[in-house]
Formats: C-alpha cells, structure tokens, sequence
C-alpha cells in the first residue's frame, strides 16, 4: 500500500496523476498548507524540506520514503514499467524531459505566480523577468510538440510533470498566444479519465473530511 501526502498543487497532482494513471492503490493524506502542516515534526521527518508531495511505500517487508515529485513519478514509473520507456535512450529522452519541468517550469513558474499574486510588494522587474523566462520554456515546448500527440513519442511521466503546471497558465498570468501545439496538448492530457480524477484529489475545500471517491483508486482517510 502507498501513502501519498500531498495538497491541490501542480506538484501535488503530479503524484495523483501518476498514481491514478497507474492504477495503483493508496491512501491519501491530505496536508492543509495553509494551517502550515507540512512544518510540523510528523510531516518534517518525511521530507526534511517541508513540501508536498511525499509517498510512503509500504512495499512488504521494506518501507520505502519518496519525496520530490519528478523523484515519485520516476519512481511509481520504475516500480510499474509502465510511464517509462525500458530501453535506455527511450528512458533518459522522458527524463530529461522531466528534468526540464523541474529546473526550469517549476522554478520559473512558481516565481512569476508568487510576484503576480501573493508577494504583497509590486515589483515589475521581477514580475517581467519570472513571466518571460515562463513563457519561454512553454515556447520550448510548444516547438517540441510540433508533428507530435506528446513530448516523447508515447503518453509519459514527462507530460504528466509539464502538463500539471502548464494548465494553470491562467493563474500565473502567462500568455499563450500563439502557442497552438501547447494548448492542444494540454486539452489532450485533460481529457484523461485518470487526469479528470486525479485533480479533483486532494477534493476541493468545503468537501467531506472522509469520504471514499469510487471512481478511482483513493480512499481519503
């Protein structure tokens, strides 16, 4: 059994993305950012850094801690054989994909939402230099799905990592104009039923605290 720990983020839904996808059976925690969960001891001695998400592999005998969530889908990908090519080129063109949404979306994005919308000091250089780098990799992208359904050939644990940020463009406030084959792609992986599932996970606020959501693999407890 896994145990995800996590909250309604892009690095969040990441993992319930991947798990949905996998169909893989887990429990879920959900960590209220707000209250300030992920800094209390319990929730520090899974992830020293105090993020989300984290998964707990209760794998037999041996009990597995994940944090970093390009490491979780790297590893609920190696653990299933599936999301991943097997064959080494195939392997490391997913994962420097990957590794591109880590190093540069993530960062890049998570700065341009925190000066649009939650650093209370206006500072436009700041919010130009955070958007344009932004805008840029979804260039990078977008250039990359030309001629393509996804970024490497088949549906992989590189768009699911790109996907989960590039869908709340809106909220960062990052232009898209002109980028056709992003959007198109984007509309592609939404209409996943395991995506559709998997971000409704953690359930919006105001929902029951307990409940059990029959149409995926999930019971919040």
């Amino acid at each position: 059994m896994i145990e995800l720990y996590t909250a309604a983020t892009p690095n969040g839904w990441k993992a319930t993305i991947t798990l949905e996808e996998l169909g893989l059976d887990y429990e879920l925690h959900p960590v209220d950012l707000a209250a300030g969960e992920q800094r209390q001891e319990s929730f520090l001695r899974l992830n020293p850094n105090g993020r989300i998400p984290v998964i707990v592999d209760h794998d037999g005998p041996v009990r597995r801690v994940i944090f970093e969530s390009g490491a979780i889908l790297m590893y609920l990908a190696e653990k299933t054989g599936r999301l991943l090519p097997a064959d080494l080129d195939g392997r490391y063109e997913v994962i420097q994909w990957v590794m591109f949404q880590m190093g540069g979306i993530g960062p890049m994005q998570g700065q341009a939402t925190a000066f649009e919308r939650y650093i209370a000091e206006d500072v436009p250089l700041a919010r130009t230099r955070y958007k344009n780098e932004t805008r840029r990799l979804y260039e990078v992208l977008d250039h990359r799905l030309q001629g393509r359904d996804f970024l490497c050939g088949e549906y992989s644990i590189a768009d699911i990592a790109s996907f989960c940020w590039v869908k709340v463009h809106r909220w960062s406030r990052i232009p898209v104009d002109g980028l056709d084959n992003l959007l198109a792609w984007v509309d592609r992986i939404a209409a996943r039923p395991a995506v559709e599932r998997a971000l409704l996970i953690p359930p919006p606020a105001g929902s029951a605290e307990r409940q059990v959501n029959m149409g995926s693999n999930m019971t919040t407890l």
